[in-house]
């Protein structure tokens, strides 16, 4: 990414690695498709988010007429 001293001005594409207008539609992607492209990669749990383990007792479930 470079700056012109007043903030970004270039970036690239995460799916494909064109370069990608800041102010543009797609941002931070280049185009429609490489948009989509990434939501599928996220829908297919291709990416992910690292949880904690839950080292603690387990929840005991609840019955269908208990409030939360």
């Amino acid at each position: 990414m470079k700056t012109n001293g007043r903030g970004p001005r270039e970036f690239k594409c995460p799916t494909c690695g064109r370069p990608a207008e800041y102010d543009g539609r797609y941002f931070p992607f280049c185009c429609e498709r490489c948009k989509l492209v990434d939501l599928g990669r996220w829908f297919n749990q291709e990416y992910g988010i690292p949880a904690e383990e839950d080292q603690g007792e387990e929840e005991a479930p609840r019955k269908p007429d208990e409030c939360a």
